[in-house]
């Protein structure tokens, strides 16, 4: 009844398709066409933390390590106290210090600069890192970077062995910048079940078929609250306990670990916190 009256309600806003796991053998969907790899938009970003959380256990950086330090070559040469003390951690929380978001939607294709290290590094940090909430690309962005220098490939070749050829992901297409590096805030193109897959790899905290590919501990520590907004460590929070990867128009991969579930949308959706609303009342209360 709850996915019949969620679908009554979300399709005339976009739903092109939705996914229901529940631990018990429950499984659901409704597809209003046939499935394809669409753009996630910033659902990408909670890759990039999953990258993230693979360098650490693999000892190739570190979330104490400052920004100065890891981008040493491309800051800009006064350098203000705020980004003195920014640290690789403060790119996953939207608490950079930046007063406004760049890198979004809108901005990339209009860039005269093509180094967007750089021209991040260079956006005046206004603010005391971790202590005021902005969504902004340029952290996740420059995650995603850290990770591709220090494991010399792009997020792609890096994920593949990790993450997606283990979850039966093909290499898919993600979003480069001019000089060809993967953007991390954004950009990855999947289908319905490779999301609803990625959410089920972080609902068994990054264990998948027998084998712990991602230490649990990362899974615990980037989906919980991390600062004064409902937000981990590009993840956010919600109702019901849940997390999820979110991305523009409403392409969803939510996780309800008390509920042992994962609920997964694509869609074209204009009227996102309609469509939530839908998602909490028909699908997670019914959970």
């Amino acid at each position: 009844m709850g996915l019949q009256e969620f679908v009554k309600a979300a399709k005339p806003l976009g739903l092109l398709g939705i996914k229901i796991y529940q631990e018990g053998d429950r499984q659901e969907q409704w597809l209003l066409e046939g499935e394809c790899r669409r753009n996630i938009y910033s659902a990408s970003k909670s890759f990039t933390s999953c990258a993230v959380g693979f360098a650490l256990q693999e000892g190739l950086l570190s979330l104490d390590e400052k920004l100065t330090d890891a981008f040493a070559a491309d800051i800009p040469e006064n350098i203000s106290g705020p980004l003195s003390r920014a640290v690789v951690r403060d790119l996953l929380t939207m608490c950079l210090g930046q007063e406004s978001g760049s890198l979004m939607g809108e901005q990339r294709p209009f860039y005269e600069e093509d180094d967007w290290v750089k021209l991040s590094l260079a956006i005046p940090f206004t603010h005391e890192p971790g202590s005021r909430f902005v969504y902004n690309n340029v952290g996740p962005y420059l995650a995603g970077i850290l990770v591709q220098r220090r494991a010399g490939c792009d997020l792609v070749s890096y994920l593949t062995p990790r993450l997606f050829s283990p979850l039966k992901i093909k290499r898919p297409t993600w979003e480069c910048d001019p000089l060809g590096n993967t953007f991390g805030a954004g950009g990855l193109f999947l289908s319905l079940s490779e999301l609803h897959r990625f959410g089920l790899f972080c609902l068994y905290q990054g264990r998948w078929e027998g084998r712990q590919l991602l230490d649990p501990g990362w899974i615990i520590e980037s989906t919980r609250q991390q600062t004064q907004a409902p937000y981990g460590y590009l993840f956010w929070r919600g109702e019901y306990n849940s997390y999820r990867a979110d991305g523009k128009y409403s392409q969803i991969a939510m996780v309800l670990p008390d509920k042992q579930a994962v609920v997964t949308t694509v869609a074209e959706c204009r009227q996102g916190e309609a469509f939530m609303q839908a998602l909490y009342t028909h699908i997670c209360s019914e959970l």
